[in-house]
């Protein structure tokens, strides 16, 4: 009778993962469909919670970072606070130099004469705002790219380059390609921060940055595009603009999304190489974002 059992719950177990295997592949299909038709490349990490149902389209490929790498600074700084080397309350001084013009900047609109303000506000201006001069202050102050770059492989992360900061990266189109990450590692980090897993943050560090990227105010129309109202979704974006050819290198998203189930899932999407205009970028995004969560809430046709 113990060995009848034995069989029935292998097989029912067999079943269970060949059907969830052709729900992923259905997923896999619908994402390329999505993209088949565009003059783009477009590359795509999901994981779903506790590592399962995992899927990438061009995975492996090495994709422009552009502002996706202001959460991995965010990451690096709060490590730094945990140790004891900073603090979020503590003032740092930017100066009226500091304010370039040719870089996107909210933080100079509210200050052009310069301000001396807590870390924790430059912080969620570059988190949350994708705030340019405040990323660079920042960078500054815990001794420059490499520093986040090195962070990124002690804690066992690869495939992920930053070599330059935003006012290097907008001064030449070319040089935005030496701070670079692939879809599968852009989710890996998420996922590592979401668990904490590797002990990245303290508590209250990993609550700082989870709403920084919560309030995230660019994108609107990219992973949170085409989810429902009220979704919650932690992302940090990116985008290069376009140049004189008409290509775009960089549109990106990536972030955690809340399912209605309480659970999560871990989605990178970064389109590059794009002959596409903005809104379909975008669209791009939001229409991987929308059928991942079809598939992960039982609505997946």
């Amino acid at each position: 009778m113990d060995k009848l059992f034995n069989l029935v719950a292998l097989l029912a177990l067999f079943i269970a993962c060949h059907a969830s295997a052709q729900t992923t592949e259905l997923l896999r299909q619908n994402i390329q469909n999505l993209i088949l038709t565009k003059n783009a490349d477009v590359g795509v990490s999901i994981i779903g919670y506790d590592g399962k149902d995992t899927l990438s389209i061009n995975g492996n490929k090495q994709f422009p970072m552009q502002s996706v790498f202001k959460f991995h600074i965010g990451l690096t700084i709060l490590s730094e606070i945990d140790k004891g080397t900073f603090s979020l309350e503590q003032k740092m001084e930017i100066k009226k130099k500091d304010l370039l013009s040719n870089l996107y900047s909210p933080l100079r609109e509210q200050y052009p004469q310069g301000a001396i303000l807590p870390i924790s506000d430059v912080l969620e201006y570059t988190v949350s705002k994708s705030d340019n001069v405040g990323c660079d202050v920042l960078l500054r102050l815990i001794g420059g790219p490499q520093v986040v770059e090195n962070y990124l492989v002690q804690n066992g992360f690869k495939n992920i380059s930053i070599k330059i900061n935003e006012e290097k990266m907008q001064s030449d189109w070319d040089l935005q390609f030496q701070n670079w990450t692939t879809p599968k590692a852009a989710s890996e980090v998420l996922t590592a921060f979401y668990y904490n897993d590797r002990k990245l943050l303290s508590t209250t560090s990993h609550g700082f940055i989870w709403k920084a990227m919560e309030q995230t105010e660019t994108g609107k129309g990219r992973l949170k595009g085409q989810l429902p109202e009220g979704t919650v979704v932690a992302h940090k974006t990116g985008w290069s603009g376009t140049n004189k050819s008409g290509v775009t290198a960089a549109v990106n998203d990536i972030g955690i999304v809340s399912l209605p189930n309480g659970r999560h899932f871990f989605i990178s999407v970064f389109v590059t190489n794009s002959k596409e205009d903005l809104a379909t970028n975008e669209k791009i995004i939001a229409e991987v974002a929308r059928a991942t969560w079809d598939y992960f809430t039982g609505k997946m046709e």
